[in-house]
């Protein structure tokens, strides 16, 4: 039976729901080349970091000298920039050649830290001829005067800016730490959001007790970590009009099917990529086909969102009562 695995994602069409997300393989040309060969949809390019093109160096070394003079361990908290590539020109040239060399969509992916960085950077990233713009907004609010408000208003009033230059399709990368999510997804669309990619993945540091250091190193995802994606697009599905991508814990053909199933619209692959390569694209695509040619469907449209929380009158209640079903049926050997 003849399946077809088409979608659609901020608009672009896709041939199929499987998108590689920002990570060191879209980072080179070659790279982004074994990815389309191995069969991908869509590609985000890795994020450009305003402090990149600043040279702030000097700023962040008097940061760091400072919280050192405090305290010696602080100095693990900061990282080192001098390893960061500068300047947007290499960024904007990427996007250049990898428009000239792919056919599936070029998604660019925009970190900034000030208002002017944001919507500067985002018009360069148009102007190179991006598909579409991902905002990786990485905002961690430490300070304990930062109300849930501020914050949330600040997201808002960075979309609305970005959304108002630019003329191509914007994602917000957002994390899930909000006091209301939902409706948070609601007001970012709103402020033109045309998708929501969850979801961001925050740094969290260990320490080393030898060393009595901050070691700021990132950990991969294992599908364990699929279902907080799960239950918000299964939420969000059909009351909020922004498509909504997935990333985060897919790494096999299952994972991708339940995010269909909850209603996402793409699923973006970092972890299960770097740790198998470009070659396991093939494998879920087949997966995903197979499946659904087995079970009779027609298409991917045909089963996406079709166990997101659309038609429940309640989530609330929905959500209230699957927690206490949880706890009420957990067995073990020692209870």
């Amino acid at each position: 039976m003849s399946v077809d695995l088409s979608t659609r994602y901020l608009g672009l069409p896709l041939k199929h729901p499987i998108v590689a997300s920002a990570s060191p393989l879209t980072g080179s040309i070659d790279s982004l080349r074994r990815l389309q060969d191995a069969g991908v949809a869509a590609v985000v390019l890795p994020s450009l970091f305003e402090e990149q093109i600043e040279h702030e160096e000097m700023a962040t070394h008097n940061l760091m000298m400072y919280g050192a003079e405090l305290s010696p361990e602080a100095h693990g908290f900061f990282p080192e920039m001098q390893n960061y590539p500068t300047g947007p020109d290499r960024y904007l040239k990427l996007i250049q050649e990898a428009k000239h060399a792919l056919s599936v969509p070029v998604i660019a992916s925009l970190n900034g830290h000030t208002p002017g960085g944001w919507t500067n950077i985002a018009r360069q990233f148009q102007d190179a001829g991006a598909d579409a713009i991902e905002l990786n907004v990485y905002f961690l609010a430490a300070s304990v005067d930062d109300t849930s408000a501020e914050v949330e208003q600040r997201y808002v009033d960075l979309v609305a800016s970005v959304t108002q230059q630019v003329g191509i399709p914007v994602a917000v990368k957002v994390a899930p730490y909000f006091s209301a999510m939902a409706n948070m997804a609601a007001r970012l669309h709103q402020a033109g959001a045309a998708g929501l990619v969850l979801f961001n993945r925050f740094l969290q540091p260990d320490i080393t007790l030898d060393e009595l250091e901050v070691a700021p190193h990132l950990v991969l995802s294992t599908s364990d970590e699929l279902r907080l994606a799960l239950r918000w697009i299964a939420i969000l599905r059909g009351r909020v009009g922004a498509s909504l991508a997935a990333t985060g814990g897919a790494h096999t053909p299952e994972d991708v099917l339940k995010l269909l199933l909850a209603g996402a619209d793409c699923v973006m692959l970092a972890s299960s990529l770097l740790t198998r390569g470009p070659g396991h694209v093939e494998a879920l695509v087949r997966g995903v086909q197979d499946w659904l040619s087995d079970r009779e469907y027609s298409s991917v449209a045909q089963m996406k969102g079709s166990l997101s929380q659309q038609a429940c009158p309640d989530p609330d209640a929905f959500e209230r009562a699957n927690y206490m079903r949880a706890l009420q049926s957990y067995t073990s050997e020692f209870v």
